[in-house]
């Protein structure tokens, strides 16, 4: 009667393989997350970014010189890429309503401003084709409602 040899080959084989898929699995899961929470990291500058946007265009639309019928559809960049890593282009627009009478007569005019802050980490906001956007593209908008 022949012995057999080799099994024990066989199996650690075997092992081997199964070990290396799990490696590998983890090691895909662990950049996944890595990815995921960098994202979260910009999203965050993203939405800072945004809001300082509204800000400032709350300032130019009652403060500033977008005051009034200025602000209609007017559109401006704000670089914050030295702090932040985002340009911000922030839009204004405004329309006049007749809210009630301040007088026996006279109708009572309030402008409402709308200001529209949409960030990204390329210069001019928001971008239009996906493709040049890439992976880590990160785009946060908002929009302020205010009146005078």
């Amino acid at each position: 009667m022949k012995q057999q040899h080799g099994f024990g080959a066989i199996a650690a084989i075997v092992v081997l393989v199964l070990l290396a898929a799990l490696a590998s699995t983890i090691v895909s899961i662990g950049s996944t997350q890595q990815m995921t929470a960098a994202q979260d990291v910009l999203s965050a500058r993203a939405w800072q970014a945004a809001r300082a946007g509204n800000e400032w265009g709350l300032y130019k639309a009652l403060r500033g010189t977008w005051n009034g019928a200025a602000c209609a559809g007017v559109s401006s960049t704000l670089d914050l890429s030295a702090d932040t890593g985002f340009h911000v282009t922030v839009s204004c627009d405004s329309t006049l309503y007749s809210e009630g009478e301040s007088a026996v007569g006279t109708p009572q005019a309030i402008r409402v401003y709308s200001i529209r802050a949409v960030a990204c980490p390329a210069p001019a906001c928001p971008v239009v084709d996906a493709s040049v956007a890439g992976v880590g593209y990160i785009e946060r908008s908002r929009v302020v409602i205010a009146t005078d």
